[in-house]
C-alpha cells in the first residue's frame, strides 16, 4: 500500500494492518535476539514513515511505538509539527537519512538523533543549529560499509576509517551533540552480515575511546536479523511496518 493510498484507507483497516506488520516485525526480533543470545530489551525499533501520513505515525504511538525515523527535511519537518499539534509530544525523532550542510539547521530544529554524520562540516553545521536552537543533538557517525571506497560505490554515504575516527572526535568535542555511536547501511547487493561485522567492529574501536557511544544503528526491514547477530542496538523498519513505498521520483 502506497503513501497516497494510505491517507484514503479506512482508518481502522489500516490500524489492524499495521498491528499485524508489528506483530511480524516483532515475532523476526525476538527470533533473531534468542539465536543471537540477546535480549530483546536491547534492541530499539525505529519506524521510518518517509512517505507515510502523520495518521500513521498516530497509529505506531498507540501501539506503543516511540522511535520515527525520516530522512527527507520537509516532509520530516511538516511531520514532526502535525504530530506536536495532535499532541504527540514524547515521540524520539530519528533522521536516518543524508544530510546536506545547509540543511542542518533545519534538521536540528527537530530531530533528537542524527543517524548519518559522515563529515566534519557537517558537524560543525549541526552544532551551530543545535545551539542556536538550545537543544542537544545525539549524533551517530555514519561508516562507509561499501567493500570498496571510491565515489561511484559511496552513493550511500559515510566515513572511511580514518574519517570515522575525525569525526567521532569532533563531535565529542561539541557543546549541543552527543556521540551516540555508529550507524551504517548495508551494501546493495552485499552480503549484509560481512557489511554489519565491519561496522561492528568499528563500533568496538569507537567505544575503546568513548566508552559511551554505545549505539550501533544497522538493519532494515530485509536484512535485520544480520543486524541483531552483529551487535545493532537501533533497527530502521519501514517497509516491513508500513507497507510498499511509492517512487519517489
Amino acid at each position: 500500500m502506497t503513501g497516497r493510498a494510505n491517507e484514503m484507507a479506512d482508518p481502522d483497516d489500516r490500524r489492524s494492518e499495521i498491528a499485524a506488520n508489528l506483530a511480524a516485525v516483532e515475532s523476526r526480533i525476538r527470533t533473531a535476539c534468542e539465536a543471537a543470545g540477546r535480549s530483546r530489551d536491547e534492541v530499539i525499533l525505529v519506524a521510518v514513515t518517509k512517505t507515510f501520513p502523520a495518521s500513521d505515525v498516530e497509529l505506531l504511538a498507540a501501539l506503543g511505538i516511540r522511535d520515527m525515523g525520516e530522512n527527507r527535511h520537509q516532509e520530516a519537518a511538516a511531520k514532526v509539527a502535525a504530530c506536536v499539534a495532535a499532541g504527540l509530544t514524547e515521540l524520539r525523532w530519528h533522521f536516518v537519512g543524508q544530510v546536506q550542510t545547509n540543511k542542518a539547521g533545519v534538521v536540528a530544529s527537530y530531530a533528537d538523533v542524527v543517524h548519518s554524520v559522515d563529515r566534519i562540516r557537517l558537524v560543525a553545521a549541526l552544532e551551530r543549529a543545535a545551539r542556536s536552537y538550545g537543544r542537544t543533538l545525539t549524533a551517530l557517525v555514519q561508516v562507509d560499509l561499501e567493500p570498496v571506497a571510491d565515489s561511484a560505490a559511496r552513493g550511500r554515504g559515510g566515513a572511511d576509517a580514518d574519517e570515522t575516527t575525525a569525526v567521532a572526535a569532533a563531535i565529542e568535542a561539541s557543546e549541543s551533540l552527543v556521540l551516540g555511536g555508529v550507524m551504517g547501511i548495508a551494501p546493495l547487493g552485499g552480503d549484509p552480515s560481512e557489511a554489519f561485522a565491519r561496522l561492528e567492529t568499528a563500533g568496538r574501536a569507537l567505544r575503546a575511546s568513548y566508552p559511551h557511544a554505545r549505539m550501533v544503528s544497522a538493519g532494515m526491514s530485509g536484512d535485520l536479523e544480520a543486524a541483531i547477530a552483529h551487535g545493532a542496538t537501533h533497527l530502521r523498519i519501514g517497509t516491513a511496518l508500513l507497507g510498499s513505498r511509492p517512487s519517489l521520483g
